[in-house]
């Protein structure tokens, strides 16, 4: 891959993700109310989200042999234990992960 091809790579990368964040405040600039479809959307898709992600993440666990899922499960409730007292998506999302990590290298070897 030479140097100019890595640096269009990035570039259209950069150029689509910024119109992607962009596009929002240009079609909703308040100038008239948030349609109720998009409204729903907005409550409904992160929560819809975010199991799909935890789902995802549990797919390949061996619940019957090795550690049995303990790991994750326990990565699990203190992320959402957290979430729940902090709402903070970022603390409870780097916590849990931070965690699993540390326990799967560490202490379930």
């Amino acid at each position: 891959m030479t140097t100019v091809y890595a640096i269009a790579m990035i570039a259209v990368a950069a150029v689509c993700t910024f119109a992607t964040r962009v596009a929002p405040f240009l079609l909703f600039n308040g100038s008239k109310p948030i349609p109720p479809i998009i409204r729903y959307l907005g409550s409904t898709l992160p929560p819809a989200v975010i199991a799909l992600l935890v789902v995802y993440c549990l797919k390949n666990v061996g619940w019957v042999m090795g550690t049995h899922g303990i790991p994750e499960l326990l990565c699990i409730a203190i992320t959402a234990l957290l979430h729940i007292w902090k709402h903070n998506n970022l603390l409870s999302i780097g916590v849990g992960t931070v965690l699993y990590m540390v326990l799967v290298q560490n202490v379930f070897v």
